[in-house]
């Protein structure tokens, strides 16, 4: 009988051991996000916008979403992606071309333009290998923080001052607050709020997800100035996970869950979603074509 058990302890050691599935694994790209029969696709067209006035000695990748059918006259609403590398692939965590064009045939939105913009970077010297973090992961472009995690309204001038008027030169693009978009993850969320805060004449919709609401660049100050200011026009969807980041610049889940209550309490157009996942883009990605029917469910078809 000892040696029986003895077998049997060592059979279950040897065993592969049952692995907790993730808890991001429940949250899955749904239909609005794969490309349907029937379908027209638009047009992206993609720029390198190699310096900045506003950010000088920096250069970018930008891309351009131009919707089927589009007659090259009418005004557009628009919505502005950063990051934009990460929304703008068909096959990518994101797909927002294909969540446009789903929802466009449906009517569930207006016919709109789109446009991605990466944050700034410095080319890589000759034979320079490809920078990474500590964990080995790729690192972030170099000017990625300042230009996202600043609290001012300089990346909201560097869009209409640089970005815009490259984008005009394809597209009309509305001249109504409303008829304008912007959305962003972690330091890219906390930077299309800003963009919304800061000019609310120029953007009205704000699509922020795992927002870095915390002290990287004063960014934990922001419910105090939500609940002291008078309310602003714009329309805040909002989303993070309990499992988000907590570091020495503070906690992403107490931060964004002070920001909803701020906003609550000075009655602004906002809705929160609050899930359990961690600091990547999977329940993000999974709801965007419902946060875009939210953002813009009064706006003309």
């Amino acid at each position: 009988m000892i040696f029986c058990a003895s077998l049997a302890l060592a059979s279950l050691a040897g065993a592969a051991q049952p692995v907790r599935p993730a808890l991001d694994e429940q949250y899955v790209l749904g239909p609005d996000s794969q490309p349907q029969p029937g379908v027209p696709e638009g047009k992206v067209m993609e720029f390198t916008l190699e310096d900045s006035k506003t950010y000088p000695g920096f250069r970018r990748q930008w891309w351009l979403y131009i919707p089927p059918g589009y007659d090259g006259k009418t005004p557009l609403p628009v919505m502005v992606f950063q990051d934009g590398g990460g929304y703008v692939r068909r096959d990518g965590q994101w797909r927002v071309p294909v969540v446009l064009e789903n929802l466009m045939a449906k009517k569930q939105l207006p016919k709109m333009a789109a446009i991605f913009v990466n944050p700034g970077d410095t080319p890589l010297a000759p034979g320079e290998p490809p920078r990474k973090r500590p964990d080995g992961r790729p690192a972030s472009a170099r000017n990625r923080s300042v230009e996202y995690d600043t609290v001012s309204d300089k990346y909201a001038t560097f869009l209409l001052e640089e970005i815009f008027p490259l984008a005009r030169q394809h597209i009309v693009i509305t001249d109504d607050p409303a008829g304008r978009g912007i959305c962003g993850s972690s330091s890219g969320g906390i930077c299309a709020f800003s963009a919304a805060w800061f000019r609310p004449d120029q953007f009205r919709k704000v699509y922020t997800t795992i927002g870095s609401f915390t002290n990287i660049r004063g960014g934990n100050a922001y419910p105090d100035m939500v609940r002291k200011a008078e309310a602003k026009p714009i329309r805040v969807f909002q989303q993070d996970g309990a499992n988000d980041i907590v570091n020495q610049f503070g906690s992403w889940p107490e931060g964004n869950k002070a920001m909803a209550a701020a906003l609550k309490e000075k009655g602004y157009d906002h809705l929160f979603v609050y899930g359990e996942g961690a600091h990547n883009a999977r329940h993000g990605a999974s709801i965007l074509p419902y946060a875009l029917r939210w953002l813009w469910y009064d706006w003309a078809r």
